[in-house]
């Protein structure tokens, strides 16, 4: 499935009326996981059909395309499915029991409630909200594409206005050529991560160099008063500067991970739980800004999509052990040369790439220089999901 995005352009009325369109199905979804909490035993189909109670009970809920309001369903439904599976993998802590939306910035379409026009430039909603015909702006080519490939067609708010999802069934896959490499992944603050060949990037701290300026737009928020138009307009310049830095971290993990991908056979990486590494304060915002759960998400789809082989290894002791003899050198996290008693004298991110490295070659057997084929079959098989636990996947 392919995620193309365009900016919408049109009237103003026309963005009311969007705005319109994602509170009905907003107040769609929150009906629907009321009505599942309400009574015992239902179902997917059910809160479909209760969709239809809705729009006959409230006449803005009408308004909305019937499809439109069984994605809003379904979006209520994915949230309790999530909830039922947690309970019953009998997954640590919270279970993350459904929740009602407060501020929904999106609403779904299916195959109905919209037209594209012939030169793929504008796209027509026919429902009753009256967001009617919006022009689109974006890089990406629909020509290639068949209406009827078209699964999805979402209206999505951001600090910068409008933009327009469009869900493509199709599979992408890109075949190159083995390289023969391998690599292993030491990510850091000080560097953005540390492979096993020596090679350092440098961590590009988005945040901290847009610091400045949110730090102003926030004080401009503060100083207006509750409720005026000027308070809103001064929310929206701050909000822009955060998706600013959110679009930044995103490009940059994007073609990092591209780069990797396209260089080497085997990735080896750390299984690391992002969401207990931040709760300590001294770190958390570095952490953050580091956006290194989104470069790990990159680099698992573009594995797949390149063919290649992505393994999450434990993180335990990479940094603590001798890449040369095996040896446990305890360290603090201060320390940044690790040293042997076998005279091996490494850079600690280094020498934690190369047991990352060795690790994830342990894990799939050494590869050496893979045949085209036995690496799209490693790239199948092997290919882990971030936020799983690699020895549950390995043995599954």
């Amino acid at each position: 499935m392919l995620v193309f995005e365009f900016k919408a352009y049109g009237k103003s009325s026309q963005f009311t009326a969007v705005d319109e369109a994602i509170r009905t199905a907003q107040f769609v979804r929150n009906s629907c996981l009321r009505y599942w909490i309400d009574n015992k035993k239902v179902n997917k189909y059910d809160l479909n059909k209760y969709c239809a109670v809705l729009a006959a009970s409230f006449p803005f809920a009408d308004e909305l395309n019937s499809q439109a309001r069984q994605a809003s369903a379904e979006r209520a439904w994915s949230a309790i499915s999530r909830f039922y599976d947690n309970c019953k993998k009998g997954t640590p802590g919270k279970k993350g029991y459904p929740k009602f939306q407060k501020d929904c910035r999106s609403v779904e379409y299916k195959s109905t409630g919209w037209k594209l026009a012939d030169d793929r430039k504008s796209i027509n909603f026919s429902d009753k909200k009256g967001i009617g015909k919006l022009k689109l702006k974006g890089t990406r080519d629909l020509h290639f594409y068949q209406i009827n490939q078209i699964k999805r067609v979402r209206l999505v708010k951001r600090a910068d206005g409008v933009y327009v999802q469009f869900c493509i069934d199709v599979d992408r896959k890109e075949n190159t050529e083995p390289s023969g490499n391998t690599i292993g992944l030491d990510v850091g603050l000080k560097e953005y991560y540390t492979d096993s060949n020596g090679v350092t990037v440098e961590n590009p701290r988005f945040l901290r160099k847009g610091e400045k300026v949110l730090k102003r737009c926030q004080r401009r928020v503060s100083r207006k008063t509750k409720g005026s138009k000027n308070r809103g307009k001064a929310r929206q310049i701050l909000g822009k500067q955060h998706f600013k830095i959110s679009r930044q971290r995103k490009d940059h993990a994007i073609k990092l991970a591209r780069c990797v991908v396209q260089s080497s056979d085997l990735i080896a990486y750390e299984d690391l739980r992002i969401k207990n590494m931040v709760q300590n304060h001294c770190l958390a915002k570095s952490i953050n800004d580091a956006s290194w759960y989104q470069f790990r998400i990159w680099l698992e789809y573009l594995g797949k999509v390149f063919e290649r082989v992505t393994v999450a290894v434990n993180p335990q002791y990479t940094s603590q052990e001798c890449s040369n003899c095996g040896e446990v050198v305890k360290k603090t996290l201060s320390t940044r040369t690790h040293v042997c008693k076998c005279g091996c004298t490494l850079e600690r991110d280094f020498n934690a790439a190369k047991n990352i490295l060795s690790r994830g070659l342990g894990t799939v057997g050494h590869t050496g220089t893979f045949a085209l084929d036995a690496s799209n079959a490693l790239g199948e098989s092997i290919s882990t999901l971030a936020g799983e636990i690699l020895s549950q996947q390995i043995d599954s």
